[in-house]
């Protein structure tokens, strides 16, 4: 069987207002998530799926703690794209 790659990620936009977990179409344009805070590898969909939904039932204090364990700075996504630095 072939592994596949699929992604769990935690954004945020330039405020950092916002930990935020998944795509809703829209939501992460309207409030501009382009940060990338933390991420996961997944091979199975089903499985990235149920881990996606445990991490937007979170408590943002949880999730940040999360956020520490891989990496303390963030990055923006787009630079190049955004025009930021």
């Amino acid at each position: 069987m072939r592994d596949h790659n699929f992604w769990v990620y935690i954004t945020t936009n330039d405020h950092d207002t916002v930990p935020y977990t998944g795509e809703i179409p829209g939501f992460t344009a309207d409030f501009r998530c382009r940060k990338l805070l933390y991420y996961e590898h997944c091979t199975d969909v089903l499985g990235t799926i149920a881990r996606e939904k445990q991490l937007k039932n979170w408590s943002r204090k949880k999730k940040v703690t999360l956020i520490a364990t891989m990496k303390p700075a963030v990055e923006n996504l787009a630079p190049e794209v955004l025009g930021d630095s």
